[in-house]
């Protein structure tokens, strides 16, 4: 018997291993082998010295043999994951970001190693064996399979999201046979696959048992090449196949190609004249069948041309812009077990959001994914099945990407992927991997997909140099960073010994970020700052966000309460906790208000006014007019529609607007008259004039909205206050605010607490981050590391932000009025904010008497850092169950997360006015407030009214079920308190998002540094 090496070879294959080729639909014969399996757990790895023992009664390879009684072994499904079997009860997941869940110790594992044995029979028809040849083959098996059949040892693999094929001809009889899979959780290959995500093992793909036909096609690569001077497309065929296959025909119906080669040597390039070429706006495919006398393969292709001029990626002679994520497969139930309905919705909601690009991090999808990326349109980085980023703790020391003993896998893994997927047009950048330190076996991994396709070019970001790919690549850089790589004025580039010479050649290639900023919790803020950047430089190409989707599995508590694990939750030695939530889509599927503002950022019409009912439209699409587009419109006073309209997006002369080019559109020409006081906007709502593959007719593209007669923004300088005309002072006893002493009892009839000074939001991920530099203490400009401190989530907690006090200083009444002199401070804390509450009441015309707040804050020297919020917090009776109001909306939004909402009325019960990240924090806060009603039991109960401050500032409101204190203090949204009160906190100011739970801080303009503000409240009951 053949002896094969054991897991902790540094050899990625061996035995009876079929050369790779792509995945193509056959009409030859196959056995889909999903379904139920006989499956038994194993706590290391039988036949070794470390699991000596573990099969007691039985010989380490007696399960793999046809007569093994396998009586009492539990059954899994096929493809699945054992870990996330129904109850765990095969052991649990582990999540880590960078460590590695066993020593570092290369190419060794730990003999605690789970081990899962895998039989099922087939029947196998005669026929098969006749002729031709047998494979079984495996799409994805984690992370180390050896393979039996009829209990003969065939071969053995690594690379689990790989597909390998067994060449099982000779082992296989007529009728049933048995076959036999061991896979080993840990082996040599788990250093190459430390890649951020769930360690999850077993035969998570499909398995499928295939009839390869004498005189079969073995492989084929369609280059579907586009000429953009001229239109014509060129197809550019490799055909794999013995002599004896052929006559080989190619037919593409739609184009009327039919050529039949008679000899390998025959086949050469076809060119099919005008064609449409593919894009992400336009993905037309073509049908192509290539036939030989035993066989038809089908594919689709698309006709593109991948180049790079200078500092310009471009395809069919337009230059890129990637508005991109970085794209795991995960699902909440099922892991990386693929599931076509869900993905097709994945890759609808991300067209719905104006996402144009996928990363696929950090390995080869499922296949059928790039069929519908190839289909749905999307620009597609694909990368290998790599990253060792464990080692960089270590200094990268023993890092097999510089160490010629794994240069075998290497190369196996980039083959793999490229020959599977080498047929997909979506597909316009192979990568290398991820987070893998440099070294020679990338550059082999270069030099080999630079010989073996000519007509995509190669990425790694970890190439800081630019030695041996083709792009430059980059993760969070600053926005000064990037706006330095974009100009020629300056010449530097950060990286790892990086000479003049290299920072040369990397600012001579295209710039893109493959991970600019990440969407871990609430945020990322400051997207707006960098298309900004890349609509102005044409070196840079945009980028894509970290990451789509929280990778959240299903769990329950011990008395069965349903949860979104995260690592720590499945009782892991190591773990990074929630850094696995990072998506811009929640583990259910939910989008988050980061994933509204990337939509609004990159939205691909941009509509500035020019006049009060004109505008100028810019095409910011790659090849699409704008003929597939409408407009509608409406004009609002105090956020009322008064009148609205619909026009077809065209310029001027009546035709639509050309990708790039920009056109004037006309609106309306007379505004209703409104009264005096009232806010006048205009919005504007881009939309699909007819459905389409992935989203409805009506389905709003971009967005614009504009006020008329009043300068400033919403939510920012220069609005004017709103509301009735109102009389002289009146009794404050009149009113719907009853106070005792300093302290307010009651508002509309219901007993309240507060309000309270509050500085203290519950930290956010991004809060709660030490990635980068914090921008309070170094200069954003600083590209040399800068100062690393403290999270802000820290910095708060050292000030006592969150265990403030209050002192009375002094009261003050009359019957029209009170004043309150608060000091609020911590302990050990000479720094303190001054208040003046003054409580007045006014009626109006209509005879309503509102109590009126004015509140002015003011801090002392005594403050150092920035401030969470600046604020005040209403406890309010559970029975608050939702809100309307006048202000910006629907969603949340903070100062570097605003170009998404928009001036209007809105309403929304109270759960879904704030968002249930997987772990609790600050959400919900909506700017620009002007009037706030608030609902007990359906029923409207209150309105608050607010003005504008004297420099036009107006604040914005939170209506929560859970106070900060109590969202910071829980680990998941299960674990939040019963609530005794809801709670309303009215802000003057909030501090911005960022990105620095795993990107940079945020930006100055969007700090909250200490500041004195006035808020004016006006309570009104109803």
């Amino acid at each position: 018997m053949t002896t094969f090496p054991l897991h902790t070879s540094y050899d990625p294959v061996a035995g009876a291993l079929a050369p790779a080729r792509s995945w193509l639909t056959s009409d030859a014969p196959r056995i889909d082998l999903a379904g139920d399996w006989q499956f038994r757990l194993s706590p290391a790895v039988p036949g070794t010295p470390g699991g000596h023992g573990v099969l007691s009664e039985e010989s380490p390879t007696a399960f793999a043999g046809p007569d093994y009684d396998a009586t009492g072994w539990d059954t899994l499904a096929v493809p699945s994951h054992w870990v996330l079997a129904e109850g765990f009860r095969h052991g649990k997941p582990i999540y880590t970001n960078v460590q590695y869940p066993f020593p570092v110790d290369p190419p060794f594992v730990p003999d605690e190693n789970p081990t899962g044995d895998y039989r099922r029979s087939v029947d196998v028809p005669a026929a098969w064996l006749e002729s031709g040849q047998v494979l079984l083959r495996f799409d994805g098996v984690e992370s180390h399979a050896r393979v039996w059949v009829n209990g003969i040892e065939v071969a053995t693999f690594t690379g689990s999201r790989l597909a390998h094929e067994v060449d099982v001809t000779e082992q296989l009889a007529a009728g049933v046979n048995t076959l036999a899979v061991r896979v080993v959780q840990w082996s040599a290959a788990s250093y190459l696959e430390d890649q951020d995500q769930w360690w999850l093992p077993g035969i998570f793909r499909d398995v499928t048992l295939l009839h390869r036909p004498e005189g079969g096609i073995e492989d084929v690569w369609l280059t579907a090449d586009y000429d953009p001077a001229t239109g014509v497309g060129t197809i550019l065929p490799e055909v794999r196949a013995a002599v004896g296959a052929f006559p080989v025909r190619l037919r593409l119906p739609e184009l009327d190609v039919d050529v039949t080669w008679d000899s390998p040597q025959d086949v050469a390039p076809v060119e099919v004249g005008q064609v449409s070429a593919w894009s992400p706006e336009e993905p037309t495919l073509y049908e192509a069948t290539v036939s030989s006398t035993a066989e038809t393969i089908t594919l689709r292709t698309g006709f593109r041309r991948v180049q790079i001029d200078g500092d310009r990626f471009l395809i069919n002679g337009r230059q890129v812009t990637f508005s991109g994520m970085n794209r795991h497969e995960v699902h909440p139930d099922r892991g990386r077990v693929f599931d076509e309905e869900f993905a097709r919705e994945d890759l609808a909601l991300m067209k719905r959001h104006n996402v144009n690009a996928i990363r696929t991090s950090h390995y080869p999808p499922h296949p059928r994914l790039l069929d519908l990326a190839d289909e749905l349109g999307f620009w597609v980085i694909l990368e290998c099945d790599l990253e060792t980023h464990g080692f960089e703790a270590g200094g990268w020391v023993d890092n097999p990407s510089d160490d010629l003993r794994w240069r075998e896998a290497y190369l196996d893994r980039m083959q793999r992927t490229l020959e599977r997927d080498k047929n997909h047009p979506s597909i316009i950048m192979w990568s290398l991997g991820n987070e893998s330190g440099t070294g020679t076996n990338l550059a082999a991994m270069a030099q080999w997909t630079h010989g073996r396709d000519a007509t995509r070019p190669v990425h790694y970001e970890g190439d800081y140099a630019g030695e041996y790919t083709d792009v430059y690549s980059r993760m969070y850089a600053s926005v000064p960073e990037t706006e330095s790589i974009a100009r020629d004025d300056d010449t530097s580039v950060l990286g790892r010994d990086i000479t003049a010479g290299d920072s040369a050649r990397q600012r001579s290639k295209p710039f893109l970020q493959c991970e600019y900023a990440h969407a871990m919790g609430n945020g990322p803020g400051a997207l707006d700052a960098y298309r900004e950047l890349v609509d102005h430089y044409p070196r840079l190409h945009g980028g894509f966000i970290w990451e789509w989707r929280d990778h959240g599995l299903r769990t329950r508590t011990a008395n069965g309460t349903e949860y979104f694990g995260y690592g720590g939750d499945f009782g892991e030695v190591v773990h990074d906790g929630n850094f696995v939530m990072d998506g811009m889509v929640l583990s259910d599927s939910t989008p988050s208000p980061g994933l509204l503002e990337f939509a609004a950022v990159e939205q691909p019409v941009l509509i500035t006014p020019t006049g009060d009912g004109s505008a100028v439209v810019r095409n910011r699409r790659f090849i699409a007019d704008t003929s597939d587009l409408q407009v509608s419109w409406s004009i609002e006073h105090d956020g009322r529609v008064v009148t609205e309209g619909e026009t077809a997006l065209v310029d001027e002369s009546g035709a639509p607007i050309p990708a790039g080019g920009t056109g004037s559109l006309h609106l309306f020409s007379e505004l209703p008259t409104a009264q005096p006081g009232a806010e006048v906007t205009v919005t504007v709502a881009v939309v699909l004039a007819e459905q389409t593959t992935w989203a409805p007719a009506g389905h709003v593209v971009a967005r614009a909205q504009w006020q008329v007669g009043t300068p400033g923004t919403f939510g920012g300088a220069n609005l004017p206050a709103t509301g009735r005309a109102r009389s002289a002072v009146v009794s404050l006893g009149d009113s719907p605010a009853v106070l005792d002493g300093p302290t307010l009892t009651t508002l509309a009839g219901a007993a309240v607490r507060g309000p309270h000074v509050e500085l203290w939001r519950a930290p956010t991920d991004n809060d709660h981050g030490t990635n980068s530099t914090n921008y309070d203490y170094a200069d954003p400009a600083d590209r040399t590391g800068g100062v690393m401190t403290p999270s802000l989530a820290d910095l708060w907690t050292q000030a006592g932000l969150d265990r403030l006090v209050r002192r009375v200083v002094s009261v003050t009444a009359d019957p029209t009025s009170r004043t309150v002199i608060r000091r609020v401070s911590a302990a050990q804390s000479r720094a303190a904010v001054d208040v003046t509450e003054r409580w007045s009441a006014q009626r109006d015309a209509e005879g309503t008497v509102e109590a009126v707040l004015e509140v002015t804050m003011t801090p002392n020297t005594g403050w150092h850092d920035v401030w969470p919020r600046l604020g005040l917090h209403l406890e309010l009776p559970t029975d608050v169950d939702g809100a309307a109001w006048f202000g910006t909306g629907p969603h949340d939004s903070y100062p570097d997360t605003a170009t998404s909402v928009r001036l209007g009325r809105f309403s929304a019960g109270i759960e879904e006015l704030t968002v249930p990240y997987a772990r609790p924090q600050e959400s919900g806060h909506r700017s620009g407030l002007r009037e706030l009603v608030l609902r007990r039991g359906g029923q409207d109960w209150l309105q608050v009214s607010a003005d504008a401050d004297p420099q036009g500032r107006r604040p914005g409101f939170t209506l929560s079920r859970h106070s900060a204190h109590e969202l910071a203090t829980a680990a998941h949204p299960h674990e939040l308190p019963n609530p005794t009160a809801h709670h309303l906190y009215i802000d003057a100011a909030q501090h911005g998002l960022g990105s620095r739970a795993c990107g940079p801080d945020v930006w100055p303009t969007a700090m909250l540094r200490p500041q004195a503000r006035t808020l004016r409240l006006r309570f009104r009951a109803l």
